[in-house]
């Protein structure tokens, strides 16, 4: 496998992993305010924090495809 399949790879699968996190984040996320509507602002705010912290791991993944591919 060369560096450019490598970095690739890597990429997608993280990308992968993430948007399947937000997507099941989002989903229960949903279906709690849903259960309790007064509680709807707490639980957005999880949410959003959540979010922000499994985005970064996308970033962390694109940072090492970086630099598997330029090695």
């Amino acid at each position: 496998m060369g560096p450019l399949t490598m970095s690739g790879l890597t990429l997608a699968i993280a990308a992968f992993g993430c948007a399947l996190g937000i997507g099941f984040l989002a989903g229960k996320g949903l279906e709690a305010m849903g259960r309790q509507p007064e509680a709807s602002g707490s639980i957005r705010t999880a949410m959003l924090v959540a979010i922000a912290f499994i985005e970064a791991i996308a970033l962390y993944a694109l940072v090492i495809e970086i630099l598997i591919l330029y090695k």
